[in-house]
């Protein structure tokens, strides 16, 4: 096989054993990737000399091996969303002239992991390493919108576990939730720092799950409904960016 088809269907077999719950056999693998059984054999053996895949002997079967983990540590270690994000984010505010922060979701929470300040701005809590209660700011209303209902009511079951100055209740949220999907970005005024308000856009991944969320922070009293308008179009227009990028 070429080198480029090789490694073509290596990646192809090492996402197909990432995707499996366990170990599958070699005819398994032939199959899913429509090769004959003698170049997944092959295959295989280049893989598991390198530590990419293990050959469990008595099963007859195969899985990931360790040096994907270390792909996979590597990946984090470089942060790729924030080397890609960041320059987008500080054109967003030479743009805008706003302060422009990244957010990604955890759990019920929003961690801020870009945070870029405009001349003149008021400060803002949203700092890096900064979480705040999703239902409460512009960019965790953005990504919940984005996620399947079905994970949002997981998230959210009951309005115990919804926080004071956000929606009290969980139909309060999907109501919300439905009117951030139909603008095409979310709002908030005052949850988080009165005065000030925020629009906020998700940046979603080739699958078009929500991994990140842009958001442009104002106060109030400075901007009207169109200029407000205005901004999440910015917002917006930089999270597609990002996605694309992704």
């Amino acid at each position: 096989m070429p080198n480029a088809t090789a490694a073509g269907h290596a990646l192809r077999a090492l996402t197909h054993l990432a995707g499996r719950a366990e170990p599958i056999p070699a005819a398994h693998l032939a199959r899913a990737l429509e090769l004959p059984r003698s170049s997944t054999y092959h295959l295989l053996r280049v893989l598991v000399e390198h530590g990419f895949v293990v050959h469990y002997e008595e099963e007859r079967t195969y899985g990931i091996g360790a040096a994907v983990h270390e792909l996979g540590a590597g990946y984090q270690r470089q942060d790729p969303l924030v080397r890609l994000s960041r320059p987008l984010v500080e054109r967003l505010v030479d743009a805008t002239t706003h302060n422009a922060h990244l957010a990604v979701l955890t759990g019920r929470d929003v961690l801020y992991v870009i945070e870029e300040r405009a001349a003149g701005r008021p400060s803002l809590v949203t700092d890096v390493g900064v979480r705040l209660p999703a239902t409460l700011t512009a960019s965790g209303l953005a990504l919940l919108a984005a996620l399947p209902r079905r994970q949002v009511t997981a998230l959210y079951p009951s309005a115990a576990v919804l926080v004071d100055g956000g929606p009290a209740t969980p139909s309060a949220l999907r109501r919300q939730l439905v009117d951030v999907r139909a603008r095409g970005h979310a709002r908030e005024e005052g949850s988080v720092t009165p005065d000030l308000s925020s629009v906020a856009s998700a940046v979603l991944d080739r699958d078009g799950h929500p991994v990140a969320a842009v958001a442009l922070t104002y106060r109030t009293a400075d901007v009207d409904e169109g200029g407000a308008a205005a901004l999440a179009s910015s917002a917006r227009e930089t999270a597609q960016r990002i996605s694309a990028r992704l």
